[in-house]
């Protein structure tokens, strides 16, 4: 008997352990998203280029010496300044010696030697010369000083609220500061505003004064997918390194803070575009500018209005071929005119079960002025009876 028992009880617990027949196991109902990977860096961001939407990060915001990563604004005003006609690349800068002294990485530029903006540039992003940086800050802005006063104007101007220069450079100073995330979004503007020069950051080499250097960005020739954009070395900031990689239509930015070698940032690099790629996707769930719906509109010419989104909604998530997402419109009520196109009239929500992924205002697309008159007192009137009976099913239904 005993013997007897112990099988039952045996049989019971594997039953209470094991799934029943034919049912999967509850932790592959749908598709699970594993942790993102440790690196050897105090501080990294990954985020997806088309939406800016942070995959993983930590410390991202923690102010950080960045080291020549400081270039990627450096290049960025430059560029700027090219667009907007104030300076042009084929322009010729005369090499200060003030340039030609600045210590660190170089480009081997000679004082008193002319050279075009556009092989400053290649100077910068390829060689990481800190005496390119000076020579271009002082072609631009008339002095360093002058330059970091529109280095920080643009940093603030792009949201970069952890981010402070004190030289073009990266070499180290007080108060000379930046994050992941800045830096991450920073390589997002290089890539969306300044597409024309973004080429600059995966050539490989370039030769000047007949030296020969190569990019220290060592996953230009390790991994093909990756076209961006710039390292940076001082031994305050460790290994930083700041990267963007397409797949499949698909472009992700990461950057890393202080790894321990160049080695080290070129692998925490590398793990993290891979972790974005293979657990993530981006996608449209509503397009910009097509009517969601139409609704009443009251004292004007039209008695409805169409409306919908102003820019595509487009998110990043954990990829998951389940996904059921819900469409909720709040609309404000009522709408009176005159309306103009793009007046925030409601709010769009979507949901996935019970969790909001997103919410975005609902906008009107259309314009409409106000009716006649007769319209607008007639509409008034109206009004004021629709209200008046709400209130009164109002205050009946609170005697209830």
């Amino acid at each position: 008997m005993k013997y007897l028992t112990l099988r039952l009880v045996l049989i019971l617990a594997w039953t209470s352990l094991t799934p029943a027949w034919g049912a999967a196991p509850a932790a592959t109902a749908r598709t699970m998203t594993p942790a993102p990977p440790q690196l050897n860096a105090k501080a990294w961001v990954l985020i997806d280029a088309a939406t800016g939407s942070i995959i993983s990060s930590q410390n991202g915001d923690e102010h950080l010496p960045p080291a020549s990563l400081t270039k990627l604004m450096t290049v960025y005003v430059a560029t700027r300044e090219i667009q907007a006609g104030q300076i042009t690349s084929e322009d010729l800068v005369t090499v200060s010696e003030n340039a030609w002294r600045t210590g660190g990485s170089r480009m081997f530029l000679d004082p008193g030697s002319t050279v075009s903006v556009h092989d400053l540039l290649r100077g910068v992003v390829i060689d990481s010369g800190n005496d390119a940086s000076v020579a271009l800050a002082e072609h631009i802005a008339g002095s360093e000083d002058a330059f970091v006063g529109l280095m920080n104007a643009t940093a603030k101007k792009l949201g970069l609220n952890n981010t402070h220069f004190m030289n073009p450079t990266g070499l180290p100073a007080p108060e000379h500061y930046s994050s992941a995330n800045d830096m991450a979004k920073l390589a997002r503007s290089i890539i969306n505003d300044e597409s024309a020069y973004y080429s600059l950051y995966a050539q490989k080499h370039f030769t000047w004064n007949s030296i020969r250097q190569s990019n220290r960005n060592l996953l230009l020739w390790r991994d093909p997918n990756v076209d961006g954009l710039k390292t940076g070395h001082t031994e305050a900031a460790g290994y930083c390194m700041v990267a963007s990689a397409v797949m499949e239509n698909k472009r992700l930015i990461s950057a890393v803070f202080g790894s321990s070698s160049s080695n080290s940032r070129a692998q925490d690099t590398q793990k993290l575009l891979a972790y974005g790629f293979r657990f993530y996707d981006t996608q449209t769930y509503e397009q910009g500018g097509r009517v969601l719906t139409s609704t009443a509109i009251w004292k004007g010419m039209e008695r409805t209005i169409a409306v919908g989104l102003l820019d595509d909604l487009t998110l990043t998530l954990p990829k998951n071929q389940n996904r059921k997402v819900e469409t909720r419109l709040r609309i404000d009520t009522p709408l009176l005119a005159p309306i103009t196109i793009g007046t925030v009239i409601g709010t769009f929500d979507l949901y996935e079960g019970d969790q909001r992924l997103a919410s975005r205002p609902l906008v009107a697309l259309g314009a409409v002025e106000q009716g006649s008159w007769w319209t607008r007192g007639w509409d008034t009137v109206h009004l004021f009876f629709v209200g008046l009976f709400q209130g009164w099913a109002s205050a009946e239904g609170s005697n209830k």
